[in-house]
């Protein structure tokens, strides 16, 4: 499709995932979106990468306005710890700038729904950053359940755990950390995406460390007789797997989550089993590729606040069981739908090497 024009990013956060995923896929989405300008708080960070990506524009947390109104930003990108979602988002708005926003959108439901509200105030779009609404191997896992091979989906289990370096953002409640916010939305989002439904019981337990979950486990219980369990963890050996199990067949996944392996499906129907293999892909293009046309045909873009809402209520329900030791009900909700068809594929990215960015898990 033609577009008229490109829009124009910044991008808040030069963590490790920025550097080595969201920045170089600006390249694989330049059709229609163009970096302009980035945001830290590390002039190190900003003065190497503003070399590397060829940028005349880059600023401090404080300056974020200013970047915004000299940069002609049509759209932000939020990469930031999860507990500063909300500010720039806010700020974002204020200033009349779409928003793309790393999950978990915020760290409560509350700040989720002020997000939203400020966004629709403003009349900017806000988008939520789940990668895997954009992949072929979690479309397909989705479509596969739908299609009835498995006939009636039942079980959902997952395991999601690495071991993440000491003093790493997600180890530090001030800034949102723990393996529930960093892992468990994975697992829960993909638990409803596959059964289309939502949870009505949440029951967990949680081993915590300085502040923190460590490790958590939940069982999610879902209409219909359908069981969901997770367990994440920031100190186990790296697994990134789940498995749906219905009453004529089994979907493994695994790895399940990633974006920097390829991912594999190992299916089971009546003792047959068969493997399927997706190859490593860029999974941020599509997603800045998808927004910025949403921003160019003035679309409302999925997954959006309504989709992080629905995972961040399942996330202070596992909380809640897991400090109460009690099951806890949640409200009846309507599952909005599956994510839309992913866009084009488009290749990986190469090898990044970040600026004081390492990766968070030890491997």
């Amino acid at each position: 499709m033609e577009t008229q024009h490109k829009v124009r990013y910044a991008v808040a956060g030069m963590g490790n995932i920025a550097q080595v995923a969201v920045l170089p896929a600006f390249r694989h989405a330049q059709e229609t979106s163009e970096l302009i300008a980035i945001v830290s708080g590390d002039l190190q960070k900003r003065r190497e990468l503003c070399d590397k990506y060829a940028l005349e524009l880059d600023g401090g947390y404080d300056d974020l306005e200013q970047v915004l109104s000299d940069g002609a930003i049509d759209a932000l990108y939020v990469a930031t710890p999860n507990a500063l979602h909300k500010e720039l988002t806010l700020r974002a708005a204020a200033a009349g700038v779409n928003v793309l926003c790393e999950k978990p959108m915020a760290t409560s439901v509350a700040d989720c729904r002020q997000m939203a509200d400020a966004c629709a105030a403003a009349k900017v779009k806000l988008m939520v950053g789940y990668r895997l609404h954009f992949d072929e191997a979690s479309l397909s896992a989705i479509a596969l359940v739908e299609s009835g091979k498995l006939g009636d989906p039942r079980v959902f289990d997952s395991v999601f755990t690495h071991v993440v370096r000491p003093a790493d953002i997600r180890q530090r409640a001030e800034l949102g950390g723990g393996a529930l916010f960093d892992l468990g939305v994975y697992c829960i989002n993909a638990a409803r995406h596959l059964f289309r439904d939502e949870p009505v019981l949440v029951f967990a337990t949680s081993q915590n460390r300085d502040g923190v979950d460590d490790t958590t486990t939940a069982i999610l219980q879902f209409p219909h007789g359908r069981m969901a369990q997770f367990t994440v963890s920031s100190s186990l050996a790296e697994v990134s797997s789940y498995r749906i199990c219905g009453t004529e067949g089994d979907l493994r996944v695994e790895p399940a989550y990633g974006y920097a392996d390829k991912l594999e499906h190992h299916l089971t129907i009546d003792d047959d089993l068969s493997h399927e293999s997706f190859s490593r892909r860029d999974q941020f293009a599509p997603e800045l590729d998808y927004f910025s046309r949403c921003i160019i045909e003035d679309r409302t873009p999925e997954p959006n606040a309504d989709e992080a809402i629905a995972d961040l209520r399942i996330i202070e329900a596992v909380r809640l069981s897991a400090t109460s030791g009690k099951p806890v009900p949640l409200e009846p909700r309507e599952h909005a739908g599956v994510p839309e068809p992913a866009p084009a594929k488009k290749p990986p990215v190469k090898k990044q090497k970040p600026v004081n960015a390492p990766s968070p898990s030890l491997k």
